[in-house]
């Protein structure tokens, strides 16, 4: 049986994938036929590049940006070549949230309470007994008892299901994080550590998405499961081929969308973070280490820097 303290690192690791959540509703694909991203004619594509260098405007220095996939098996793990050179000469490591919340015991055990439904709600309550038993079924089966879960967030839950993972792959070093690796090769190197969003913010995220919608999100996903594990194969191989168009693309196809709430989850996210980059690298030389999924499109952090002035480039190899 899965110990609290357990269950509170799977909620971590559902905040970690909070860029990558592509949960299907049946229910909202009209809405999301509405709301895909343009791609104007005046826009011009990025390219296969994950780290990119920012120059330009008011910077003393250039300032990194690089495209994690939150999530990863450990075999397809890799790093371009310059990214450690960008690390190495950055003073800052800058990640969508501050991962020194994540070793703070008194915060986490305040903001995981916010992974759990509000007054009493359950996952039985939100579904018929014959779609609910499809749910225990699913994740009794892949070794998590319902009474751990019966609680927590629909959406949460819906990492699980829709990106075929088993969260005692990380404990076994079959999965592996970006942002740990980066994390502690800064606390290794004494940089210094920051993040664009808190951990409360991001928990807090997933309370403007309705109880209902998240679960009939996370039924059509345990529905879908075959057709999942064959999206996170292809998430896989834009990611390892570096292709962060074909990423956006992805996330804005009509059969793995975000279920109408693309600008909470990813546009109004990426426009927030701008001034709050532009405030570290006028400060010091910062690393970025932001989902792949954020950077191209028209509404990506590359095309929203640019407008702003900067100059991005993909980061020069190492000769």
């Amino acid at each position: 049986m899965m110990t609290k303290k357990y269950t509170f690192y799977l909620v971590a690791l559902s905040i970690l994938a909070l860029s990558f959540l592509s949960c299907k509703s049946s229910k909202l694909q009209s809405e999301l036929q509405n709301t895909k991203s343009p791609t104007p004619a005046t826009y011009s594509p990025w390219g296969h590049h994950l780290a990119w260098e920012i120059s330009g405007k008011d910077l003393s220095e250039p300032s990194y940006v690089f495209g994690t996939m939150h999530i990863i098996p450990k075999d397809r793990f890799f790093l371009p070549e310059g990214v450690d050179a960008a690390f190495r000469s950055s003073a800052k490591i800058v990640f969508e949230m501050d991962m020194n919340e994540m070793s703070d015991m008194s915060a986490m055990m305040d903001l995981v309470m916010g992974a759990f439904m509000t007054d009493g709600k359950t996952l039985r309550d939100l579904l018929s007994d014959e779609d609910y038993g499809k749910v225990v079924n699913h994740f009794e089966d892949m070794g998590l008892p319902m009474m751990m879960l019966d609680r927590i967030k629909p959406m949460f839950l819906s990492m699980f299901a829709t990106m075929d993972f088993d969260p005692s792959d990380m404990q076994s070093g079959e999965m592996v994080s970006y942002e740990s690796d980066f994390f502690q090769k800064a606390i290794t190197a004494n940089k210094l550590v920051g993040g664009l969003e808190t951990l409360r913010y991001q928990m807090g995220i997933f309370d403007s998405i309705p109880y209902k919608v998240q679960a009939e999100m996370l039924l059509d996903a345990i529905k879908s499961e075959s057709g999942d594990s064959d999206m996170l194969e292809k998430t896989l191989q834009l990611y390892t081929s570096q292709d962060i168009e074909g990423m956006v693309r992805l996330i804005y196809e009509e059969e793995s969308g975000m279920g109408g709430y693309e600008d909470l989850l990813l546009r109004d996210r990426n426009k927030n973070w701008i001034p709050l980059m532009e405030k570290e690298m006028k400060q010091q030389k910062t690393f970025f280490a932001v989902g792949a999924g954020h950077l191209a499109g028209e509404e990506g952090v590359l095309t929203l820097l640019k407008k702003k002035g900067y100059q991005v480039k993909p980061v020069q190899v190492e000769k």
